[in-house]
């Protein structure tokens, strides 16, 4: 072999030996999370929302409520508008549909919402449905066609210490991914929004505007949509369950909302006379007062029992209990821990609908009032002779500006704040009568 032969021999294996040296480099690289992120990319969306603020010129301050102020000048506009806009993240949960999933929380207001994709394209979002409750929502796509979306995996095998990935838009810089591990499941957490339940608890870094993005698993599947971080302490994120979610969106796809459950039960605070008699070690849980549904009936919850913990949370009175149980949907089974004459127990119940229309029949008898719309107000129809609403002194013709701090300006406002506050034994109302209002405590 002659020296030119020779040395061009040598440079093929050479240029070959780099190329498989290469590529198999590029495999090693090419980890499940790499591979994951390649496939679940184009399915994450970037949320751009803008919503039109309306504030009301009061020259009071707060001296008198906005909409008692407006009573004084009749129909003028005495409103300045300005434009907020805000980012988040979603992902695609149904290409053929063109339904995107994302946090409420990130929506909430929106006048306007636009979706850009990876690949560039952009879409108008319309809202399906969502539930501050769940702090979910849907988004449908207009005009959206050949759209990407997420494999749905199963977040009830989910183990501690698995391998999670975030992928979101945190501070507007387009997908970003993060890793880490699930730290905990059916995690509880209190905001200022409420008491939320059934937390996947992750070290992956979740900055603000991953809310409403995905939580993958190695295997490409969607098990969790990023939701919150813990201010008071550095690497804790958590995340919705898809499984939760799921029930959800099926609400959100068909009615447009959640129905609002309960197990027809009413209930009063454990104080130390009751926590005594049960041999309690503490003045927690929540002591039923009356049975409304068969369902609860059936399972031998009778007044007297205290409920101790709904699932796995423990209960630590009847505010309480109202809050964790916004956190279910129709036909959930639960889980109650039952401490009564005859011992603690453990009973399963299934929830039933709590419907606006036995809200208000609650809310007549419990409060003495009935409500209607008239125009932009929401006044008091009738009042009950002997009620509470009659002893406060409430007439027919009052309009009912806020029920605990919630401005009224429908029959279902009315019911869902009834729904809310129905266990109260005080309840701040904010009542206009001839164009002056009054705070006023609704005492039951």
């Amino acid at each position: 072999m002659n020296i030119s032969r020779l040395s061009a021999f040598v440079l093929f294996w050479a240029l070959m030996s780099a190329h498989f040296s290469a590529a198999s480099t590029r495999d090693v690289r090419m980890t499940p999370v790499v591979r994951t992120v390649k496939t679940v990319a184009p399915a994450v969306v970037n949320i751009h929302t803008a919503r039109i603020v309306e504030q009301e010129i009061n020259p009071f301050g707060t001296l008198f409520d906005d909409r008692l102020f407006r009573h004084f000048f009749g129909d003028q506009d005495l409103t300045r508008r300005f434009e907020q806009r805000s980012l988040g993240s979603g992902v695609i949960i149904d290409g053929g549909k063109n339904l995107v999933l994302t946090n409420a929380h990130v929506i909430e207001g929106a006048s306007t919402i636009r979706v850009r994709l990876l690949d560039g394209r952009q879409f108008d979002g319309e809202l399906v449905g969502s539930d501050p409750d769940f702090d979910l929502a849907v988004l449908h796509l207009k005009d959206a066609r050949d759209l990407p979306q997420v494999a749905m995996g199963d977040s009830s095998d989910m183990m501690i210490g698995e391998t999670v990935i975030a992928i979101g838009n945190p501070f507007g810089f387009g997908n970003t991914v993060t890793t880490g591990v699930v730290s905990a499941m059916g995690r509880t957490i209190e905001t200022k929004q409420g008491t939320f339940t059934d937390f996947i608890q992750t070290d992956a870094a979740i900055n603000p505007g991953n809310s409403g993005g995905p939580l993958m698993n190695l295997a490409g599947e969607l098990v969790g949509i990023n939701t919150a971080i813990y201010a008071e302490a550095e690497g804790i994120g958590f995340a919705i369950p898809i499984d939760k979610a799921r029930r959800v969106v099926e609400e959100l796809v068909s009615l447009g909302r959640v129905q609002a459950v309960w197990l027809g039960l009413e209930g009063q605070d454990v104080d130390e006379r009751i926590a005594g008699y049960l041999d309690l070690p503490e003045n927690r849980g929540m002591v039923v007062t009356q049975v409304h549904e068969p369902a609860v009936d059936r399972a031998g919850i009778r007044p007297g029992d205290v409920i101790m913990a709904v699932g796995s949370v423990e209960i630590e009175d009847r505010g309480h209990y109202l809050r964790v149980l916004r956190n279910f949907t129709l036909g959930q089974e639960v889980r109650l821990d039952v401490v009564g004459q005859g011992g603690r127990r453990t009973v399963s119940v299934k929830l039933q609908p709590f419907t606006d229309e036995k809200a208000l029949d609650m809310a007549d008898r419990r409060w003495g009032m009935t409500v209607e719309a008239r125009g932009r107000d929401l006044v008091v129809a009738r009042v009950r002779a002997g009620s509470p609403a009659q002893q406060l002194g409430l007439k027919a013709g009052d309009v009912l500006v806020k029920v605990a701090g919630n401005p009224q300006a429908s029959v279902t406002d009315f019911a869902r704040a009834f729904k809310r506050y129905r266990m109260a034994n005080t309840v701040m109302l904010l009542v206009a009568r001839d164009g002056r209002g009054y705070h006023v405590r609704l005492r039951v």
